[in-house]
């Protein structure tokens, strides 16, 4: 079952989504006249501007006054760093260098430069296409492919496989990485190790959003920040060889001078695949958060979200790569995945080094598993409201598919993951590049109203009157 899983994902990934992924990105930084490089002062100010805490807006409804909660723009912010800052950035990046080379970092820098602006696009579109819910907003790309494409087949099925992709199998990996360094570092047994990691996520998630909201909102500040300051220590007392690490990273990239790993058809693959289930753009995760953050513009998730990216591979990536490099271990054929980070890590400061990203690594990746969660919650709301499929699929997403992760081997876990995220990420890319011309539309606009002196960029739905009654939030 491996092998075939191992021989579809090759087929698929080795032509079609490296094309698709890559043409999409520049597809989008031209039409957005390459937004994610000239609008990275807006973003830092959009993000700083937030607050953090939740928004309570007082409505009507039928008459009644009551409150409803909204998570404010940082808040989602947080929850899409949370899933995108995990396991992909200190085994993902491992398992890219050991199998593709040190090229594969170069092409994971590359889907994330122009990854960003497709990052933007769908973050815009599912922020123009959200819906009002019980206590917050909701929406995704299998709300824009109903609502702006008309193709209910479409979101189904969208919502299907990111449910499978995000809420079950991605967090048999986020559990599989945690156990694996657990007991690299202390010995504990897997079985046990993923037992605690199912009890405390299920208690999380059956808190809903906001309590994903205000657990992401402390872990990932305090998570990222840590690894990168020790990253930052490492590379400053390694000073004298980054020069050399860049120029293998260069030249292998382009197959001029391989060192490890396959050729070079292997180490764009490895970067790109990696890079994606990294940093996510285009595979259609972050909109869903993305759309439930109280905005008045559209533009202005998007913006936070293309952000987010940047954040994810050049600077956490980047950092896990470079420890990589550095010590020189990539060439170990036994090393791979988590091992090889811990084993890197070891190497420049001591036996510390395995304990700090045991620790780290449960920390990421504990956060990816609850962050994980809420885009198949909130995909499964889109296809049936049944209180006994929700709590089904809570205990599948948070118990089972953990404890599952805890005891599959590294290889399977990964395949499946590959498997699913190459068929989501094709249909929401067909959708975004379909619906692109409004996120391009909103982008001026927003530009428009900021020449004009507007601080506050503020969007109402009259201004798209061909989608006028599709949108609930503007009005």
């Amino acid at each position: 079952m491996n092998e075939l899983i191992t021989s579809i994902n090759d087929a698929v990934w080795g032509y079609v989504m490296i094309f698709a992924l890559i043409g999409c990105g520049l597809w989008f930084t031209w039409r957005t006249r390459f937004v994610q490089f000239r609008m990275v002062g807006r973003m830092i100010r959009l993000l700083t501007d937030s607050a953090v805490s939740t928004i309570e807006e007082q409505v009507k409804e039928k008459g009644v006054e009551v409150k409803r909660k909204h998570i404010s723009s940082f808040q989602a912010f947080a929850v899409s760093v949370a899933t995108r800052v995990g396991t992909g950035n200190l085994a993902g990046v491992a398992s890219a260098i050991a199998i593709g080379g040190p090229g594969a970092v170069f092409w994971m820098w590359v889907i994330a430069l122009i990854g960003s602006a497709t990052a933007f696009v769908e973050s815009t579109l599912a922020q123009l296409f959200k819906r009002k819910d019980k206590d917050s907003f909701i929406g995704g790309p299998a709300y824009y492919m109903q609502r702006g494409l008309h193709q209910r087949w479409m979101a189904v099925t969208f919502a299907v496989l990111i449910t499978c992709q995000f809420g079950l199998s991605n967090n048999s990996i986020q559990s599989n990485t945690i156990c694996g360094a657990m007991q690299e570092a202390f010995g504990w047994s897997p079985l046990w190790v993923g037992a605690i990691i199912a009890t405390v996520s299920l208690f999380i998630v059956f808190g809903g959003i906001h309590r994903i909201a205000q657990v992401s909102a402390v872990l990932v500040p305090v998570m990222a920040i840590g690894y990168v300051i020790l990253a930052l220590a490492i590379i400053v007392m390694n000073i004298e060889l980054i020069p050399h690490v860049l120029k293998i990273i260069v030249l292998d990239a382009f197959g001029i001078h391989q060192i490890a790993g396959g050729g070079i058809g292997v180490t764009i693959m490895m970067g790109v695949k990696r890079g994606l289930f990294s940093n996510e753009a285009g595979e259609g995760s972050a909109p869903n958060v993305a759309a439930t953050a109280a905005v008045t513009h559209p533009v202005k998730q998007g913006l936070i979200q293309a952000l987010g990216v940047f954040t994810d591979t050049l600077i956490v990536c980047s950092c896990t790569a470079f420890i990589i490099l550095i010590s020189g271990l990539y060439e170990v054929p036994e090393l791979n995945g988590i091992a090889l980070t811990q084993s890197a890590l070891q190497s420049e400061v001591g036996s510390v080094g395995p304990v700090f990203i045991a620790v780290a690594i449960f920390l990421f990746a504990f956060s990816t598993i609850i962050g994980n969660y809420y885009y198949g919650e909130a995909n499964i709301r889109f296809i049936t409201s049944n209180t006994k499929v929700m709590t089904a699929y809570r205990i599948c997403s948070a118990g089972v598919m953990v404890m599952f992760g805890a005891m599959a081997s590294f290889e399977l876990v990964w395949n499946i993951v590959d498997f699913f995220m190459a068929f989501l990420t094709a249909c929401n890319l067909i959708a975004i590049v379909l619906l692109g011309r409004y996120a391009f539309f909103l982008l001026e606009d927003f530009q428009k109203q900021i020449k004009q002196g507007i601080k506050d960029p503020v969007f109402h739905r009259s201004q798209i009157p061909e989608l006028e009654h599709e949108l609930d939030c503007w009005e």
